[in-house]
């Protein structure tokens, strides 16, 4: 015979308490629990109120840094049928005493543009293989290109666009790499650190008042522990005054790229995926 409505609903409370029973007899009811005592907030305070506020910055160090390339000819605006190639010859033809010569601290790079004849890729042609992506917002594609600054441990990474029919270099660095990426409209760049477990991590991002790729972000990140690197033979360091003191860069007419902190480095083996979109990788030594 069925149960009635009214049967129903007790068996339904019985089986109720039993459950809540079984649960105060298990010691956890599953409230909250206290977690202790929280940290009193504490303001920024502004430290030397008394100091008169800079009106101009005390070095020069390049933060907007753009360049109309001499010699190269972009068909049809399309910066896709300009040759990688013929670019860097552009750079070393406008900075002889960089590459050029038994003491030129880039000469190896110079030398081994003479692979470069049939094209990029081959014998020891130093120009890395070109990354195209809207970086300006212009819907047109941009060009990254990067190349090693032989014989040192360091590898050149510049930007280029296109404005009024001219190629424009609109981001230039130089550095020991472990990593290099594209991430919207922003260029990344990973570094290694003397300190055991950290890299540098440095981040342009185009702006569309200044035309140019700007240093947005410059951060020192815990990566994990590893080995302490090696500095490269051209050392950077120091504070932004001389942080390219000896950098074979300064021979160029204007700062190369913007400098506003030191980066010690290592020796890595870079190599960029057989990708033309997405992120670039270097593999870190």
């Amino acid at each position: 015979m069925p149960l009635s409505r009214p049967g129903q609903a007790a068996r339904r409370l019985a089986a109720v308490a039993l459950l809540l029973a079984a649960a105060v007899g298990c010691g956890d009811a599953g409230g909250l629990e206290g977690a202790g005592s929280t940290p009193t907030a504490q303001g920024p305070a502004r430290l030397w109120p008394e100091l008169t506020p800079a009106s101009s910055p005390a070095f020069e160090i390049g933060e907007v840094n753009t360049e109309v390339v001499k010699g190269v000819r972009v068909p049809g605006d399309d910066i896709r049928r300009v040759h990688p190639v013929g670019i860097v010859r552009a750079e070393i033809a406008g900075n002889p005493g960089d590459y050029d010569g038994a003491r030129a601290p880039y000469r190896d790079t110079g030398r081994a543009m003479a692979d470069c004849a049939k094209g990029r890729g081959h014998g020891k042609c130093p120009v890395l293989r070109p990354y195209y992506r809207d970086l300006t917002g212009d819907g047109r594609d941009d060009l990254t290109l990067g190349f090693p600054l032989l014989p040192g441990k360091t590898t050149a990474v510049r930007v280029y666009t296109v404005e009024k029919h001219r190629l424009v270099q609109v981001m230039a660095w130089e550095d020991a790499l472990s990593g290099v990426e594209l991430a919207g409209r922003s260029l990344v760049i990973r570094s290694p650190s003397e300190v055991a477990g950290y890299e540098y991590r440095l981040q342009w991002t185009w702006d569309r008042d200044q035309r140019a790729m700007l240093l947005t972000h410059d951060e020192m990140l815990r990566t994990g522990p590893h080995q302490r690197s090696r500095h490269p033979s051209d050392p950077r360091r120091g504070s932004p005054s001389d942080s390219r003191a000896g950098s074979p860069s300064d021979s160029r007419s204007g700062p190369p790229s913007a400098s506003p902190s030191a980066f010690p480095s290592a020796s890595p083996s870079a190599s960029l995926p057989d990708s033309a979109s997405g992120s670039l990788s270097v593999s870190g030594g």
